[in-house]
């Protein structure tokens, strides 16, 4: 028997937030998935080399990509809050213009990043071998060719959840990772395009996810939400460019953390350095995601009862929210300490890289013990529609606090400080964000 499916304005119980959010959470995980495999195809078929050249450039792309979270987020936001107050007819219009607007973005994002691309891999990986630097070119021009479908996919994970069609949006999810792994055989093993190989398996999983929800939401469904036809809604775009900030900033300052990382390992252990630091950041992004997920299947059901007015629902969000996470920490916390060995193996080729890696996981486990708090935090706000306190815990979390943590760290511990950075930085943002939730508890009620 199908279960019955959680609308937005319900009462949340514990297993029905966690039931709600679950496919947002597989969600999440699964896109990460893209980069991981590539990883293990690329590690294991073409080389270190190349594999540290996929690791140098990526966030560069995740940096143009997050425009579409930033949509996704703001816009879902701004829907749920509009359904909240009852006017469906006006959401749709929001959400037509909103999926035109990030195509648009997309293709001008993408031009960008092919113009200015080689003198940024070259500036990054100034302390890198030149093979490398060509491999991040390389992979890097393929994945901007396909940047409109990548922000369309992580946009329509957003508007899935708020439409109440999450499970839906988890089935194109995994399809789009399974079509994904496929092609990384078949490209790599089968037709020896390597690097190029591993990068068009990943752009085709994006297009086919982009591409299905966009045809659904043509068509006629039984979901909150249909594409009609666009009116250009300046205000609206703002809202939501406003609203999404913070996963805007979030993943731009996670994309710059990572750069800086990169010049640190660079400098500090060379190419090794970068090896161990890209597979220490697939653990890294799973957990993160985890995070993440939850709390972006969290957000339209705060947001519509936001649009309602119903505080004592918000409260319930709220503090079912700070459990959930916090549980969520002390369980990836544990994992990633009891799998560092095993994971560590799966991509490092040589003893040197593996102990690197190993060690590095192990430091860096304990920053997931906050990490998911100022995650939820920054969501939560979102959802209120409050993109400065959003914004500020995004940004201050993700970038101030991270680079202050990875260039003074290292002075003092070397390697030991790079890789305790993160929690560092963890520790610093949990305590705004739970000063953020303080200073506006007579606001929102929660």
């Amino acid at each position: 028997m199908a279960r019955e499916r959680i609308g937005l304005s319900e009462h949340f119980t514990l297993k029905k937030l966690l039931r709600f959010v679950m496919p947002s959470v597989v969600m999440a995980v699964f896109t990460s998935v893209y980069t991981i495999v590539d990883g293990v195809f690329v590690s294991k078929a073409v080389g270190d080399t190349a594999f540290a050249g996929l690791n140098l450039i990526f966030p560069v792309i995740m940096i143009l990509g997050a425009a579409g979270m930033m949509f996704g987020a703001g816009g879902s936001a701004l829907i749920a809050k509009t359904l909240g107050e009852g006017d469906k007819q006006r959401a749709n219009g929001y959400f037509s213009f909103l999926v035109c607007a990030i195509a648009v973005a997309g293709v001008v994002l993408g031009g960008f990043g092919i113009a200015v691309l080689r003198p940024v891999a070259q500036f990054l990986g100034r302390d890198a071998t030149p093979e490398t630097v060509k491999n991040a070119v390389l992979y890097g021009f393929i994945l901007l060719c396909g940047m409109p479908c990548l922000m369309l996919q992580y946009s329509f994970q957003s508007f899935m959840i708020t439409a109440e069609k999450a499970m839906l949006g988890f089935w194109i999810t995994v399809a789009a990772g399974v079509l994904n792994g496929a092609l990384d055989a078949l490209f790599i093993l089968g037709f020896h395009w390597e690097l190029a190989g591993a990068a068009a398996a990943t752009v085709s999983g994006q297009a086919v996810a982009g591409v299905i929800a966009l045809i659904y939401f043509c068509r006629p469904n039984t979901s909150l939400l249909r594409f009609c036809k666009p009116r250009c809604d300046v205000k609206s775009f703002f809202r939501a460019c406003t609203n999404g900030a913070s996963e805007l900033l979030s993943n731009i300052s996670f994309s710059v953390v990572n750069m800086l990382y990169n010049m640190q390992l660079l400098r500090l252990a060379g190419d090794d350095g970068v090896i161990a630091y890209g597979i220490i950041m697939y653990m890294s992004t799973i957990f993160f995601n985890i995070f993440f997920g939850f709390s972006m299947g969290a957000a339209p059901p705060v947001g519509y009862h936001y649009g309602a007015c119903n505080r004592e629902e918000l409260k319930n969000l709220r503090r079912k929210g700070f459990w959930i996470v916090g549980v969520l920490g002390v369980a990836l916390t544990a994992l990633s300490a009891a799998f560092a060995d095993p994971f560590a193996r799966i991509f490092a080729n040589g003893e040197e890289v593996f102990a690197l890696t190993k060690n590095g996981i192990l430091l860096y486990s304990s920053a997931y013990l906050l990490m998911g708090f100022s995650v939820f935090g920054s969501a939560y706000f979102t959802a209120l529609n409050n993109g400065l306190v959003s914004g500020a815990i995004s940004f201050l979390r993700s970038l101030i606090f991270q680079c202050g943590a990875v260039l003074l760290l290292p002075v003092f511990w070397g390697m030991t400080g790079v890789w305790l950075a993160a929690t560092a930085a963890e520790i610093v943002a949990f305590c705004m964000t739970m000063t953020f939730f303080y200073a506006c508890r007579k606001k929102y009620g929660y």
